[in-house]
């Protein structure tokens, strides 16, 4: 009797247990979205530090995707193995181009040469890119809402690259890494709709381990002598330290966190914490003296905020359908 009655308070301390990590699971994923786009906000202005003190746009990518392809490899060692067939294997390329090589290039690239305040700002257009593709792939409905969301992203965008080629300085911001920017969200949002099927049918460390890889055999030949002529430089351990949180937290544990955060949170709820990683950027960037805040900045952070809130807040084709099969 006395064995049965301790299994029985083993058993209840148990499901309390999973009852308080049930309880809790909105709470991890909150804080773990925010914690996601907060690194990707300090990411700018770090980043675009250490490519004024020793490194430059191409180094900075060479180490992002061989990092990160050393990291999830590594980390695919202590987590459940899934099976990938040679096809997927294949497929896996195109989603390096688009979602991994590309987008880092255009935005690590376009980072070294504008203002991290400029940069952190049209990374927030990435769901309008998004929904324009998924209209044209997807054959997603346009409504009048998207429409008027999409027309007011795009002024915003306008506006920073409009004020990026008046002043011409990458404190305030430059035209050429404005359009890299813009160019890389555009190219995940590509990414999102050619391999929507690809990306849901694995875990986010299958999907990065063999992005990754790809990313590092596609990158690493053209800018390995490059990268060996910029290290062989002295480099103020500060820019090393900088560059080391772009690899570890900017791209490794970003990705980690987003995952946990997409699980639980509806997508319309994770696509609002895109609006942390510019506050945050914006921030440190005017605190540290990288970046110089304008009035027209703060005129098309609301049209671009705005644009994409009514984006996100559009209903989709699914959306509909299921509305319609209530009204019968």
């Amino acid at each position: 009797m006395l064995i049965i009655r301790w299994e029985k308070r083993i058993f209840v301390v148990e499901s309390c247990s999973r009852m308080r990590i049930r309880d809790n699971k909105p709470l991890i994923a909150h804080l773990s979205m925010f914690g996601a786009c907060a690194f990707w906000g300090l990411m700018a202005p770090l980043g675009k530090d250490a490519m004024t003190h020793g490194l430059d746009g191409l180094t900075m990518v060479s180490f992002r995707v061989l990092g990160g392809c050393l990291l999830f490899w590594l980390t695919s060692l202590f987590v459940k193995k899934e099976h990938v067939p040679l096809r997927d294997k294949l497929m896996f390329i195109g989603a390096a181009v688009f979602g991994l090589v590309t987008n880092q290039c255009c935005y690590t690239i376009g980072l070294s040469i504008t203002s991290p305040i400029n940069a952190s700002i049209v990374t927030t257009s990435m769901p309008i890119f998004a929904m324009i593709l998924a209209a044209i792939i997807l054959k997603e409905p346009i409504t009048g809402k998207k429409a008027l969301g999409v027309l007011m992203g795009c002024s915003g965008a306008l506006i920073l690259i409009l004020t990026s080629a008046a002043h011409a300085t990458d404190k305030v911001g430059d035209i050429r890494g404005d359009l890299l920017c813009l160019a890389a969200q555009f190219s995940f949002a590509l990414y999102l709709s050619l391999f929507n099927k690809l990306i849901r049918r694995y875990s986010v460390f299958t999907i990065n381990k063999w992005m990754f890889l790809w990313a590092t055999l596609l990158v690493i030949p053209f800018t390995s002598s490059h990268v060996m002529e910029t290290v062989s430089h002295p480099i103020p351990t500060q820019t090393w330290l900088e560059a080391g949180y772009v690899v570890f937290f900017g791209t490794y544990v970003g990705y980690i966190l987003t995952m946990i955060g997409q699980k639980t949170l509806r997508p319309t709820v994770v696509s609002v914490y895109n609006y942390v990683q510019p506050i945050v950027s914006v921030i440190v960037s005017v605190l540290t003296g990288i970046g110089v805040l304008k009035p027209t900045h703060a005129l098309a952070v609301i049209l671009v905020f705005s644009g994409v809130w009514l984006v996100t807040k559009s209903r989709s084709r699914a959306d509909m359908e299921a509305a319609k099969k209530a009204e019968r």
